[in-house]
């Protein structure tokens, strides 16, 4: 699936930290507007045309766990390879467990810092909608 700019995250106010609500009408798509919110803060200088692709899996006891550590594996990847991801494949979901392939492009830099993903208040939800919800804080 190709990330697109929609708003189906939004960033709210926090005293030290980056706290971003995301929304999806499933899981996989609340996870994939994770990333595209993760990567949107970070403000990266784009490079011409040279493109990256990676592979990746996490696994956690509940899917709350899981969006931790599955946006902790792609914040490693885009800060130790300098890249943004603007497609993102999975090959495996479940409440437990994912499995992705990452597609995007190099970076020059990042004007933001993003040091943690943090487990603070952070529960996936199932609204009344339909939609499934997640606030998440980001040490910064």
């Amino acid at each position: 699936m190709f990330l697109r700019n929609m708003r189906n995250y939004e960033i709210l106010e926090h005293k030290a930290d980056l706290k971003i609500r995301v929304w999806g009408e499933t899981k996989e798509e609340l996870f994939l507007n994770a990333v595209l919110a993760m990567q949107s803060s970070l403000f990266a200088e784009k490079r011409k045309a040279k493109s990256a692709k990676r592979k990746m899996s996490a696994s956690s006891p509940d899917v709350s766990a899981l969006l931790v550590d599955f946006l902790s594996e792609v914040l490693y990847l885009i800060q130790t390879k300098k890249e943004i991801y603007s497609k993102v494949n999975f090959t495996k979901f479940s409440d437990t467990e994912v499995a992705v392939e990452l597609a995007g492009q190099k970076v020059a830099r990042f004007n933001q810092e993003i040091k943690a993903v943090t487990h603070h208040g952070l529960k996936v939800r199932q609204r009344k909608d339909g939609f499934w919800e997640t606030t998440i804080i980001f040490d910064v």
